[in-house]
């Protein structure tokens, strides 16, 4: 991936953006997969294909993007072990682990207001 110039709008943004608390932890978990990676990994260690299988719509790029993000992120924790063949396991940090009753609060949230919005007919 191209990396963005530092003075663009969307950079310029993105700094002013995340000076708000609230916006900059949308920011970390923010995407299509983050938030189920997340919540994935709170049950317990997975390696790389143990995640692809759980989010078989996922392409692998995707996936290896997304843990890349959270892991530099400081929210998910890579272990590379010195066997043969190499094993990776991917797992929560503390700071990630924090996310858990936030995120059970959103899910029954959305449980209780997801009926209350027509879905679109086809």
């Amino acid at each position: 991936m191209a990396a963005r110039k530092k003075n663009s709008t969307y950079s310029r943004n993105e700094e002013f953006i995340v000076e708000c608390d609230l916006t900059y932890a949308v920011n970390k978990i923010g995407g299509r997969w983050k938030i189920l990676i997340i919540s994935k990994l709170e049950t317990r260690k997975f390696r790389f294909n143990e995640l692809k299988k759980e989010f078989p719509l996922i392409t692998e790029r995707m996936l290896t993007l997304q843990l890349r993000a959270l892991e530099q992120d400081g929210l998910v924790k890579r272990t590379v072990y010195a066997e043969v063949p190499p094993r990776v396991e991917y797992e929560l940090t503390e700071m990630a682990a924090a996310f858990g009753p936030i995120f059970k609060q959103l899910s029954d949230w959305g449980g209780k207001h997801r009926h209350l919005i027509p879905k679109e007919t086809e």
